[in-house]
C-alpha cells in the first residue's frame, strides 16, 4: 500500500481518482487543488507518490513538479492531463514526472502507471 497526494481543481477529479486509488490498496493522505498546495502538502504529508493535473489556478502542475522535485529528488509524480494536452506532458516529463494518464481516467490505466513507479 502507498500513500497518495492527489492534485486536481477540480473536485470531481479528484474524488474519482481517490475511488480509484482506494480500490487499488492505496491510501490517499491528501489532496490539493493547485500547485502551491501541492508543494505545500507534499512536504507535510511526503506520500510515495503524486497524481499531478496539468492545468490548474495559481500555479500549474509542471511548475509544482519542478519545485516538488528540487526540494525531493526522489518524488514519483504521475501527470493527469486532458486530451490534446501532449506538448505539456512532454514538458512535465521533462520537469520530472515519470508518467501520465489521460483524461478520463481508466482504473487499468491507473494501476499501470501505479506499478510502473512503485517497482
Amino acid at each position: 500500500m502507498a500513500k497518495v497526494l492527489v492534485v486536481d481543481d477540480a473536485a470531481f477529479m479528484r474524488m474519482q481518482l481517490r475511488d480509484m486509488l482506494t480500490k487499488l490498496g492505496h491510501e490517499v493522505v491528501g489532496e490539493a487543488e493547485n500547485g502551491i498546495q501541492a508543494i505545500d502538502t507534499y512536504n507535510k504529508v511526503t506520500p510515495d507518490f503524486v497524481t499531478m493535473d496539468i492545468t490548474m489556478p495559481e500555479m500549474d502542475g509542471i511548475h509544482a513538479v519542478t519545485e516538488i522535485k528540487r526540494n525531493h529528488p526522489n518524488a514519483q509524480i504521475i501527470m493527469c492531463s486532458a486530451m490534446g494536452q501532449q506538448g505539456m506532458v512532454i514538458d512535465a516529463i521533462k520537469a520530472g514526472a515519470k508518467d501520465f494518464i489521460v483524461k478520463p481516467f481508466s482504473i487499468d490505466r491507473i494501476k499501470e502507471a501505479v506499478d510502473k513507479i512503485l517497482n
